[in-house]
């Protein structure tokens, strides 16, 4: 009975309600929409490496060696002897072991020499293995995989020659133009850096910085991975999946106390977590203003209720001559501000769905956000439930405002 006749009232204010309507609409959305971007990206950061028990590079902080060995960002200090390297490939707590050597780039692009067991072990998201979207991984020394992004931005495919430049800038004085590499592969999307990667061998990250004379040899027979000249003495880092997750800390240990070359063993998801932390200030200051245009909106709702008071006062006398109470015209104005603000929020889950779902593959090719288009989880039920609860608190005013006409009513 209350909420048909709240219903009712605010038909007859139709104009102002849906301009109401739509602010909270607006304001809910942003909120709604900054959390699931927040709690998708946080997802998505999380799942940029899977299965790796222990990351190995030189000391120079977990932070750093995080970023340059999974994000491709920031520059290693030192490197690591591929002796070690060696030596990790054959402990025997040691599954599988990915070598790293980073140093160069294209077209700002940073190039991943590695072997091939980064496209047979390297995985990320829910342990996802890398997939090729076209071609093959690199057999020879002068051939290359590209991720999605490169392939994409810079519109290359299979068969197509690219020339790697010395150093990690956009913009580089040193290109290797003697030794063009022949793309084989381009690697599915995946969200990640490794879109943003240009992948070749050890033996090609060694041939393309050889001197001409020697790297006429090399040119001479691409195939050839026992040349002494393309074996590579140092690795940037190494990714390390254990047999036992037992063996992680005893293994870290030993690693860090190693005498025969400087290393340093990280655990990947300590520091992705350390790493987000420090980004914790943005998302509290995306929240704020989440929260700012929210509060804005319901003080919005308010005023329109308290403006409309005046023009209420017969509407209210009739109630209280009908055997409406004070209570009942109290708890009125409050369903009234309920029904906005739910039909708001009930709206809002319904848009973002709608905008998340058909902007998903946009956003996924543009600029490698994998977002999910279900909304409909927790943390939204915890802000439509923060939003249901502000808005009591702001309607209290026009409610008590009301409570005080209607004792004081006459017709």
């Amino acid at each position: 009975m209350l909420l048909s006749f709240a219903v009712s009232s605010l038909r007859s204010r139709a104009k102002s309600v849906l301009l109401t309507f739509l602010s909270l609409l607006i304001s809910i959305s942003v909120l709604l929409s900054v959390e699931h971007i927040r709690l998708q990206a946080e997802a998505s950061f999380n799942r940029t490496v899977s299965g790796v028990d222990l990351i190995v590079g030189a000391p120079s902080g977990q932070m750093n060696l995080m970023l340059y060995s999974i994000f491709r960002m920031g520059s290693p200090t030192n490197n690591v002897e591929y002796d070690s390297f060696e030596m990790l490939e054959n402990n025997e707590q040691v599954s599988w072991a990915i070598p790293i050597a980073l140093g160069d780039s294209h077209h700002g692009y940073r190039v991943l020499g590695t072997n091939q067991t980064y496209f047979d072990q390297y995985k990320y998201g829910n342990k996802q293995h890398l997939a090729f979207a076209d071609g093959e991984p690199f057999k020879g020394i002068f051939d290359t995989v590209i991720g999605a992004e490169v392939a994409k931005k810079l519109g290359y495919k299979v068969g197509d020659k690219i020339v790697i430049a010395h150093g990690t800038g956009a913009v580089s004085f040193t290109n290797h133009d003697q030794s063009p590499f022949n793309i084989t592969g381009i690697l599915a999307p995946t969200g990640t850096p490794v879109d943003k990667t240009v992948h070749v061998s050890l033996a090609g990250i060694e041939a393309m910085h050889l001197a001409p004379s020697q790297l006429k040899d090399i040119l001479a027979n691409p195939d050839d991975f026992s040349n002494p000249l393309v074996q590579p003495d140092s690795v940037t880092a190494v990714l390390l999946g254990l047999k036992s997750k037992f063996a992680t800390f005893t293994l870290q240990r030993a690693l860090n106390n190693y005498e025969d070359d400087r290393l340093m063993a990280i655990l990947p998801g300590v520091a992705m977590a350390e790493l987000w932390k420090m980004m914790g200030t943005v998302e509290n200051i995306l929240r704020v203003i989440s929260v700012l245009i929210l509060v804005s909106s319901l003080f919005g709702l308010s005023t329109m209720l308290l403006a409309s008071m005046q023009q209420r006062e017969k509407e209210i006398a009739v109630l209280r001559i009908l055997g409406a109470g004070a209570g009942v015209v109290f708890l009125l104005i409050l369903t009234e501000a309920l029904v906005i603000a739910v039909s708001a929020s009930v709206v809002s889950l319904g848009l973002v769905t709608s905008i998340f779902a058909g902007a998903k593959g946009w956003l996924a090719s543009e600029y490698g956000l994998f977002l999910s288009a279900n909304v409909f989880n927790t943390h939204s039920a915890m802000v439509i439930g923060a939003v249901v609860v502000a808005t009591l608190i702001t309607s209290l005013l026009p409610a008590i405002d009301a409570y005080r006409s209607a004792i004081h009513s006459r017709l």
